[in-house]
């Protein structure tokens, strides 16, 4: 995902093994946990372990709006905190700009999100996890999304996404290694579908929200898996 922090290291392999060397049996008996875990010690690429996925949207310096696909983002009441790669566009117009908005897409947006991934609003286009990232001046239209104006900050939200957050940057600065952006922003405003808030309330309904989860590289909702990223270690099959 090119707005975010989406690649630890660069290893090609997953190994594994035991933490005392001996034979592990298979916990995978719905309560075989209620025994206690044999754990193994692993050390994958990435850990992706199952963050809902969001269209960041941020203001390029011509004006037009950019969108980007991240998952590493988690909310503490009116503060939400975003990572992403350093050299990112979507990093730069975050400290350009310090504005954004988080677009929260459903389920069925899952395949317009993967496209997105292959995109980069960069000038030049990098090479990211094994696949390319080209560049692309109008993602909305790459992808068929289209534009909403927002009402506190100057970029567009993703009309189709159900959810969409307002947010000013408070704050931003680089991780320890300088290899991502780490941003902390405060909600302006949120817009939500009235199909799936509780009647009279603020209150999304949780029956009816279905967020989109990537799951180690893999695309989830509540419940069940509805398709996998191109960059899977895992595929299906």
């Amino acid at each position: 995902m090119e707005g975010s922090s989406c690649h630890i290291g660069g290893m090609t392999s997953v190994q594994a093994h035991s933490d005392d060397h001996t034979h592990h049996t298979d916990h995978t008996g719905d309560n075989d946990h209620l025994n206690g875990i044999d754990h193994i010690t692993i050390d994958p690429g990435m850990l992706y372990y199952g963050n809902t996925v969001v269209l960041l949207s941020t203001l390029n310096p011509d004006g037009t709006t950019n969108i980007a696909p991240m998952s590493s983002t988690w909310a503490l009441g009116r503060t939400i905190v975003l990572g992403m790669g350093v050299g990112s566009r979507t990093a730069t117009n975050l400290r350009e700009r310090g504005e954004a908005v988080l677009n929260l897409p459903g389920v069925e947006l899952w395949k317009q999100v993967e496209r997105l991934g292959d995109t980069t609003g960069n000038t030049r286009g990098q090479v990211q996890h094994g696949h390319g990232s080209v560049p692309c001046a109008d993602k909305f239209a790459a992808v068929g999304l289209d534009r909403q104006p927002s009402q506190t900050v100057s970029c567009d939200r993703v009309a189709q996404c159900r959810l969409q957050i307002e947010v000013r940057v408070v704050g931003a600065a680089p991780d320890a290694d300088g290899h991502f952006l780490i941003a902390q922003t405060h909600v302006q405003m949120v817009h939500a579908d009235p199909a799936i808030v509780v009647p009279g309330t603020s209150h999304v309904d949780p029956r009816l929200w279905k967020p989109l989860i990537y799951n180690f590289r893999h695309y989830h909702t509540l419940g069940s898996q509805v398709g996998e990223s191109a960059i899977t270690e895992t595929p299906s099959a």
